[in-house]
């Protein structure tokens, strides 16, 4: 053999080993938790050597393409356990891990490397995630464990104040949260007009809020995601968990329908304050009750179902002439299917039903309105390799919206029937969604997603003259109503108006070593829907209305940078971002404008805009007996909507003013400590800045009458809103052997009964005649006690 044989011959031997070492096969596989197979969102299964590693989905599946050979792999998931497994890869394997409880005893293991810095590597960023167990632990009005309460104390998130239903994300309104339970679309998130979330905690799995960065496969609302999954259900051994509390109790079953294969879940929550009101000749009521289903079937190692729902109903009344009505209504049909071990799917068909009724006896009518959606969607995710990932599917959602419909409440009324006009919509999107890991530093997330809406045809539509709805005093310079020339009668199959937008969404990170990095992201959002209020908190009256011929979509165009990082080996970690953001078409009301029952909305609506901008920090520490957090949001939240003409004044004169939900400084702490095996206490320090509101800037005298006039929207302030709420938890030692598992919760909200503002009305005294302010407070310091069990 000559020399030039043998080499030729070397350099093919020594081409076939590396093709042979560049071999790759696919590691992938279901987490779940060992007690109940229920699976785990969010495990990170990392492999340090290769400083790589890839996290669960919404269904507990992981996917990860390595090169041949072995590796210890590392499942970490926050409570339990971390598994360390050695994996041999020479072919495309299958790997189940199932964890335990933190509280479990297992023999020592010695880590190399902390799994949970991934975190800082990824692109996705503006992303909270809240467990359920440290929701249990926040001290909360009447003790009650609330999601929408926990979530304020994060850094950009508020509400309008005690007793205000729903939450506001970084200067935007309640209405541009997309509010998700198992997929559902939830359009009223609060019982008892705000002191309670429709949400019990014991049948949540998952929570997430997305408050920029948002991903591709989100969209329809604005300023915020929050995301949440039930608990699928034990599948190994019958549960049961409740708690007996001061308004309200509550109870969840959960077993195997068929062992390891089959499970349901069911939950009920109801209050009872009201039945001891007749002990006091009060004869009013206020209560709700909801209730939370699952079922979930696995019918092979690549297909699964999954049933849920959830019913929700509030009553207020006031004796019998007048009781109010209002619930949600949601339920889903889902069907997970792996077409690969690298190309997972899911299939959803979803029901949406928001419901509001009033029963009026005093004027004989009942009204009844709300809005309904049929949503089917169909998302996949294809593992391409350790470096990339893609997400894609569509989604279509059928839309009816009843305003309102009033019936005479019995035979004597002098109340005609009426129905108001309903409406009626199409959206459709199609999204793509990539995570790429350019370099062991950058990595990229992008994706794009493509809206259509097609607002459809109505019984009755009205035409203006120049397409003009409102119209413009100049002699008096105020905006009126303008009176329709003509009434037209569309059909359903017809299209009144129809959008078309693409959202480009990207984010990045920046490693700068192993403990920090450096994060940016640009989201853009459509909105379609709007909810029609003048308040500053929603009620249950409120109407959601479409898009169409007169209300333009609202568009965010929202930047965000950040820098975060890791302290010793992850027990205490810094996130930092700013962000800015711009609204268009953000609706705006005329002076007086009238919005429960009126048919023609579009008369007394202008299209203005919105901008919010601000620095958010929060500090965490995440290990050990004491744990917790210090957020802090300096923020602007404002918006104006100018003259359409040269003539026109605009609303508050064009001017930017104060949006109802600016607070400029916003500072929550969380602190939780365990003092032993039985005892654990639990703090939160709340403050803000007094929400905008209007004073009176002067009087006079009209006909022996004290008459106050306002100037500009939003330029006073509410006093300065603050509190601090503590409680203790007592898990009694005889309790830790049996069957039986039980817990005492006491707790205090407003340690320190302050008296927070939650209006200053001005009204004249009847005694002097004289106009004086008045202040309303919600709550002052308010003891509880509740009682948790399990078995």
């Amino acid at each position: 053999m000559d020399n030039r044989t043998k080499f030729f011959y070397i350099l093919f031997l020594n081409f076939c080993l590396f093709s042979s070492a560049q071999q790759k096969y696919t590691l992938s596989g279901t987490i779940s938790e060992a007690a109940s197979n229920e699976t785990l969102i969010g495990v990170t299964v990392a492999l340090p050597d290769l400083r790589t590693g890839v996290t669960t989905n919404e269904y507990g599946f992981y996917s990860i393409t390595l090169p041949e050979g072995e590796y210890m792999v590392q499942v970490s998931y926050l409570g339990f356990q971390d598994i360390v497994q050695k994996i041999v890869l020479s072919q495309d394997q299958k790997v189940n891990f199932q964890m335990l409880e933190g509280a479990e005893e297992l023999d020592e293991v010695i880590v190399t490397d902390n799994g949970e810095k991934l975190d800082i590597r990824k692109p996705q960023m503006s992303v909270n995630t809240m467990a359920v167990e440290t929701i249990k632990k926040i001290p909360v009005i009447l003790g009650e464990a609330d999601v929408i309460k926990s979530i304020l104390l994060l850094p950009g998130v508020t509400n309008a104040g005690e007793g205000a239903s729903g939450f506001n994300v970084r200067g935007g309104s309640v209405d541009q949260n997309l509010i998700l339970l198992d997929e559902a679309t939830i359009f009223n998130s609060s019982h008892l007009f705000g002191f309670f979330s429709v949400f019990n905690p014991d049948a949540i799995k998952d929570i997430k809020l997305y408050k920029g960065g948002i991903p591709a496969r989100y969209g329809g609302r604005v300023s915020s995601v929050l995301d949440i999954f039930q608990k699928e259900g034990n599948s190994k051994n019958f549960k049961v968990n409740g708690g007996i509390g001061a308004v309200a109790s509550r109870l969840l079953a959960e077993g195997p329908i068929i062992k390891d294969k089959a499970a349901f879940l069911v939950g009920g929550r109801a209050s009872y304050v009201h039945l001891f009101l007749p002990l006091f000749d009060v004869d009013n009521t206020a209560y709700f009750y909801d209730l939370n289903t699952k079922l979930n079937y696995k019918i092979n190692d690549r297909n699964n179902i999954f049933l849920s729902g959830y019913f929700g109903r509030d009553v207020f009344g006031i004796s019998e002439s007048f009781v109010n009505t209002y619930g949600n209504a949601v339920g889903n049909f889902r069907w997970n299917h792996l077409f690969s071990d690298k190309l997972f799917s899911n299939l959803s068909l979803i029901y949406s039903d928001y419901y509001y009724g009033l029963k009026l006896d005093f004027v004989g009518f009942n009204w009844n309105s709300g809005i309904q959606n049929f949503n089917i969607k169909y998302d996949l995710k294809n593992y391409i390799s350790d470096k990339l990932q893609i997400n894609y599917g569509l989604n279509n959602i059928y839309y009816q919206f009843n305003p309102g419909k009033i019936e005479p409440s019995n035979s004597e009324s002098g109340i005609l029937k009426e129905q108001l006009i309903q409406k009626y919509a199409n959206e459709f999107a199609a999204y793509i969604d990539i995570e790429h890991s350019l370099t062991a530093n950058l990595s990229l997330g992008y994706g794009l997603r493509f809206s259509n809406f097609t607002r459809l045809g109505q019984e009755e539509l009205n035409v203006y003259e120049d397409n003009n709805p409102v119209l413009f005093n100049s002699e008096l310079q105020i905006y009126q109503e303008a009176e329709p020339i003509a009434v037209t009668n569309p059909g359903r199959s017809e299209s009144l108006a129809s959008f078309n937008n693409l959202e480009p969404r990207i984010s990045l990170a920046y490693t700068i070593d192993s403990n920090s990095s450096i994060k940016a992201s640009y989201t853009r959002l459509a909105q379609y829907l709007h909810l029609l209020s003048n308040t500053n908190s929603p009620t249950p009256l409120d109407v959601w209305t479409p898009s169409g011929t007169f209300i333009k979509p609202q568009f965010l165009d929202q930047f965000a940078f950040g820098y975060f990082r890791t302290m010793s080996d992850g027990e205490y970690s810094l996130e930092t971002e700013v962000f800015h953001k711009t609204i268009k078409n953000r609706i705006d009301y005329i002076n007086g404008a009238n919005l429960i029952a009126n048919d023609a909305i579009e008369q007394v609506i202008l299209n203005g805009e919105a901008r919010a901008y601000g620095l958010e920090v929060l500090l965490r520490k995440n290990e050990g007996r004491f744990q917790g957090w210090l957020a802090y949001t300096l923020s602007k939240s404002e918006q104006r909507t100018p003259g359409r003409t040269a003539t026109e004044t605009g609303i508050n004169s064009g001017q930017w003013y104060n949006t109802p939900y600016d607070k400029p400084h916003d500072i929550s702490v969380f602190s939780s400590y365990d003092l032993n095996d039985k005892w654990s206490v639990n703090a939160n320090f709340v403050y803000q800045t007094g929400q905008p509101t209007n004073y009176p800037i002067g009087q006079f005298e009209f006909q022996n009458l004290t008459v106050p006039y306002y100037g500009l929207r939003n330029q006073e302030r509410l006093p300065d809103y603050h509190r601090i709420d503590v409680s203790a938890t007592l898990t009694p030692k005889k309790n830790l052997n049996r069957k039986w598992q039980a817990e005492w919760v006491i707790s205090v909200y407003n340690l320190y009964n302050r008296k927070n503002a939650a209006a200053i009305n001005f009204n004249r005294n009847r005694d002097t005649g004289v106009n004086e302010a008045v202040r309303t407070s919600i709550f002052g310091i308010v003891p509880a006690v509740t009682y948790n069990f399990k078995f």
